[in-house]
């Protein structure tokens, strides 16, 4: 399949996108994402710079399953809610959270980025495509102002500068008139991290971010409060990791500094 060309930035929706595909082929999958794997061949794509195995494909699938369950949650609570994928890529979670016709699933993503999703993904009622830069504050303009949302970001932040994150924030919040938001926290030891692993180095000069403290949004936007701190060392899902991985994480779990050094998601409502 011919896809439009895309900027090193936005190739970055492979890394999410073949760690959940890894993961679909496990005998015991974490997100049992299939479409992923599927959107994978079809599309063709193959990088030598992605070595997956089912320690390192974990972090992906198990990040967004805890995201899509905030969203489920929020929707079953709210059954005329708006959704929003912030920087979604090829991410299919309007059909793995099966919302109802009631909510309207909005994924956001570069142009370029929203043309690769309609040759690869299809159609679902009441999901819909805003091609625009997550920074133009433009692009919220065509979504309801008046219904409350529920809003993701997965792996998406670091690529944007904390200024950048600080006005993204502010402008969703004053949009809707309530909801909540959630994204998979950066800190500074998690970017540093993320930029000094071997399968991950040439994310490393795309990184605007400093990285921050799940606290530091509710000191940028007053209207958010942190409800919850996801920790996934201390989730269900750890007992589907791979054997070595699965002790090491629960040795962690014993210790929150230790577990927020890891992958953690921060929910906030407004």
């Amino acid at each position: 399949m011919t896809l439009p060309p895309l900027t090193p930035l936005q190739e970055t929706l492979w890394v999410t996108l073949t760690g959940r595909a890894f993961d679909s082929r496990q005998p015991r999958p974490i997100l049992g994402d299939e479409m992923a794997e599927e959107i994978v061949r079809t599309s063709g794509y193959d990088n030598p710079e992605l070595h997956w195995t089912q320690s390192s494909s974990v972090d992906v699938a198990h990040r967004a399953k805890k995201l899509d369950e905030v969203a489920q949650r929020f929707i079953a609570r709210h059954p005329d809610a708006v959704g929003i994928d912030l920087g979604a890529g090829l991410d299919t979670r309007a059909f793995r959270i099966d919302a109802p016709p009631t909510v309207d699933w909005y994924d956001v993503d570069f142009p370029e980025v929203v043309t690769a999703r309609q040759r690869l993904i299809p159609d679902r009622p009441h999901a819909h495509t805003i091609g625009a830069d997550l920074t133009d504050p433009g692009w919220l303009a065509a979504l309801p102002a008046d219904r409350p949302a529920v809003i993701v970001a997965d792996g998406v932040l670091p690529f944007l500068a904390d200024d950048e994150i600080i006005a993204l924030l502010k402008r969703l919040t004053r949009h809707f008139p309530s909801g909540e938001i959630a994204f998979n926290v950066y800190t500074k030891f998690t970017v540093w991290a993320a930029t000094h692993y071997p399968g991950a180095r040439f994310l490393a000069p795309l990184f605007k971010s400093r990285g921050f403290d799940r606290r530091d949004p509710e000191r940028w936007d007053p209207k958010l409060t942190l409800v919850r701190h996801i920790l996934l060392t201390r989730e269900p899902e750890v007992a589907k990791y791979p054997p070595a991985l699965r002790l090491w994480t629960r040795m962690a779990a014993l210790s929150t500094p230790l577990s927020r050094l890891g992958t953690t998601i921060a929910q906030y409502r407004f």
